[in-house]
Formats: structure tokens, sequence, C-alpha cells
């Protein structure tokens, strides 16, 4: 009998709406591993492992083959840009990656034609946004909430994430420019896909039949 197929799962919200699509094809948690410390979470069917990690880190476990699949935002594999099979958008997780700026700042030019300083976790798409425009920019990288750089003259624009928009107005700031949408997409190992055809094509098929069916 084959091992189960390793999933790599973001932690967070976006885990905790896949592992609900997983339960909606008969696969959940082991009960006994849900409340341990185990960093390997086996479905109770014995189809899976889950694997839970850091968002910026599923597409790495998948291009190296530690995992078999994963599910990762598309911010983050356009960002990454790996080496892997998007063979499902899973359709939750919808948020924009945008430019934003205090509500009073100059956009897409500064007073004086100065370079603009933009502000990102998302340095090589924010560098392609505005390359496709003909602009030149700044891009410094932060790690942490990008939303204080205006605040304190460290930028003049942010490239991040964007759902509600409620961050971004109570401090101050407005999306200017929306470079992509984003969900979460299923991405598969091509060597894992060749070599278990047939698990891949079942997982995608019942993925596919449940988002249908609640659609």
């Amino acid at each position: 009998m084959s091992r189960p197929l390793r999933i790599a799962l973001p932690k967070g919200r976006m885990m905790d709406e896949a592992l609900l699509l997983f339960e909606r094809i008969g696969s959940i948690i082991d009960p006994a591993a849900r409340d341990s410390r185990r960093l390997i979470l086996p479905s109770a069917d014995g189809r899976f492992e889950f694997l839970p990690v850091k968002s910026g880190d599923v597409p790495v476990y998948v291009e190296a083959g530690v995992a078999d699949a994963g599910v990762a935002g598309s911010d983050v594999l356009d960002e990454r840009e790996p080496d892997v099979l998007r063979p499902l958008d899973l359709g939750f997780g919808g948020c924009a990656l945008a430019v934003a700026a205090p509500r009073d700042a100059s956009y897409p030019h500064l007073p004086g034609g100065g370079m603009p300083r933009v502000a990102t976790k998302y340095d090589e798409s924010a560098r392609r946004h505005f390359a496709a425009r003909g602009m030149q920019v700044e891009v410094i990288h932060i790690s942490g909430s990008v939303e204080l750089a205006p605040l304190l003259g460290l930028a003049h624009w942010i490239v991040d994430l964007v759902q509600t928009g409620r961050t971004l107005a109570e401090n101050g700031l407005v999306v200017v420019d929306e470079i992509s949408r984003s969900s979460a997409r299923l991405i598969v190992n091509r060597a894992s896909h060749k070599l278990r055809l047939e698990d891949h094509q079942r997982l995608i098929a019942d993925l596919a039949g449940a988002l249908e069916r609640s659609a």
C-alpha cells in the first residue's frame, strides 16, 4: 500500500478553510492527532498527511517534493514563481494585491519628479508591476506591518494584500492601484504527479466535485 499523500497547508485561516474542504471529501484529521503537538497530521481515513507550515513555505515544500501537493495563495505563487502544477482554483481566501497610499498622497508620480519608495513583502511582484507601467521605484522589503512605512516616512506607497480594506482605512491609507486578484490554489509536485497519477487525479476530481456541489 502506498503512503498517504502529503499535503502542505498554510497555517491560519486558509488552513482552516482547506481542512473544511477536505472534510467534505471525507478526509478529516485523525481526532487523536488534532489536539496534539505533532507536526504531521494524518487524516482519519489514512489517505492524507497534512503538514501545517508558514504560507510562504508551502511552495517550497511542494517544489522540493517533501509534500506531494499543497494549498497556497496565488499571491504567494506569483511572488515565488515555483516550478509546480496549479490544477485547481479552490475559490476561498479571496483578496487583492494592491498599491496603497495615504489619502492625500500623489500617485502615480511624486511632486517634483522624485523616485517613489515602496514598502512591501512582495518585492518581485511590486517590481514587475511598476516595471510594466514604466515606473522607476525603490522597493523596500518589510517583513512586518507595511502600513507603518508611509506613516513614518519610510515609504511613499505600499504594496500589500487587501481583503476588507479596514486596516488600510484605520491607518489613513487607500488603494490607488490593483495589481492582481488572489485566491487559494491547489498546487502539485511535478514528479509526484507522474509517479502517483491516479492518486493525484482522484484528489483533484474529489476537490473539484466538492467545490461544484457547494457553488
